[in-house]
């Protein structure tokens, strides 16, 4: 089997693309923007007919979009994950190679949720903020095209190579600080959000098996079970040895033993906003995962503890 990977240099494309390079069966080729990409192609800027004349030559059996931005202002946002994700489609359509298309999404398209709930894919998607927007509009135009095709809605990816500025990222690299400074006490604030954490190598583990089903539509890919950063926090601090007091500054008065969280985005606090989380999904995510069980065969293997080490070991590593 042919794949195209697109994105295979970003955080979750890394992953998936030692996930399909280590199936005997998978002949990978690696589209993007980079110069270690094995095809150089700009989708935010690359016309459809281009793209189309490079897929009938390889002629993949399937292709799989990794590739995006979770940074920047609305009309990048737009680009790189909207109008790229236009380009794959119109090319696909135009193309004769016929291949399937799993588009990796994000949970920020469904936006916040009521406290205790868990969601499902039949949910009205209320993206809180631009980059939800930019990627529910990509899983618009995949579902919309008439093609061979599935959307993994990935909640909150965690474990190695997690970002810096991700809520995970932000813990580790405080802890990180507050230990190489020798400091016993540690004051963070943003503890309050829940989120539905998967360890990415589970995350490629699923782009595998839904590159292999013939799964359409959406499908969420989470843990099924929410957890405050706070207790993230705790786990994280017993991984490290933390052994400073750690302080809420909004949660409940005094100190909280082993409580650490992510700190307020630039310009959060510059007035009332109606979700204060840099995702735009409020605070509270859970995923309905049921549907990932029934039609990929798959579930999470890696607990949040096992992460949140991998985070921390790579912090550390900068000690």
């Amino acid at each position: 089997m042919r794949v195209l990977l697109i994105g295979a240099n970003g955080y979750l494309g890394r992953f998936v693309a030692d996930r399909l390079l280590a199936d005997p069966a998978v002949q990978l080729t690696a589209l993007g923007r980079g110069d270690d990409a094995d095809v150089r192609f700009d989708l935010a800027t690359g016309s459809p007919g281009a793209l189309t004349r490079f897929l009938d030559a390889v002629h993949p059996g399937v292709i799989v979009n990794c590739a995006g931005a979770t940074r920047g202002g609305a009309r990048e946002l737009t680009r790189h994950n909207t109008v790229a994700v236009a380009t794959v489609c119109e090319a696909l359509r135009r193309s004769g190679c016929g291949a399937r298309l799993v588009q990796v999404g994000c949970s920020s398209e469904y936006g916040p949720s009521q406290p205790g709930s868990s969601t499902a894919e039949d949910a009205v998607p209320r993206p809180g903020g631009p980059y939800g927007v930019s990627k529910l509009a990509a899983t618009e135009l995949v579902l919309g095209s008439g093609l061979d095709a599935v959307v993994l809605r990935v909640f909150s990816p965690a474990g190695p190579g997690t970002p810096a500025g991700s809520p995970l990222g932000r813990l580790a690299e405080a802890m990180r600080r507050a230990m190489q400074s020798g400091d016993g006490e540690l004051k963070l604030g943003g503890l309050g959000a829940q989120r539905d954490f998967v360890d990415v190598r589970d995350v490629a583990r699923a782009v595998h098996a839904a590159s292999l089903s013939a799964a359409q539509g959406v499908i969420n890919i989470g843990s099924g079970r929410a957890v405050r950063l706070r207790d993230a926090a705790a786990v994280l601090a017993r991984v490290a040895g933390y052994g400073g007091a750690l302080h809420e500054l909004d949660g409940p008065p005094g100190p909280l033993r082993g409580a650490i969280g992510h700190p307020r985005m630039d310009g959060e606090h510059a007035g009332p906003v109606a979700y204060p989380y840099p995702d735009g999904c409020g605070s509270w995510q859970q995923a309905d995962v049921r549907c990932a069980r029934d039609r990929l065969g798959w579930r999470p293997r890696i607990n949040l503890e096992e992460s949140l080490a991998d985070i921390w070991m790579e912090a550390a590593c900068r000690i």
